[in-house]
């Protein structure tokens, strides 16, 4: 089992905010976007780019963690 650090535990967080955020957004339309919520503009700008650049950051961290282990990849 590979034992996350700092920056994939953070970006693990990162991505799980983001989904619930997104799935709130699905099931309430924009007025349960709770990043939205947010009153300052550039702290919701931030936020959401810290989950999107999270997210491809795990798709790299999980990548290489499917390719040294012996569990099939997707």
């Amino acid at each position: 089992m590979t034992k996350l650090n700092v920056i994939d535990r953070i970006a693990l967080i990162l991505v799980i905010i983001g989904g619930i955020n997104w799935g709130l957004v699905a099931i309430g339309g924009y007025a349960w976007d709770l990043v939205a919520m947010l009153s300052v503009v550039w702290l919701v700008k931030l936020v959401y780019a810290l989950v999107g650049l999270s997210g491809l950051y795990t798709i790299v961290v999980w990548r290489k963690i499917c390719k040294s282990s012996s569990a099939p990849t997707v």
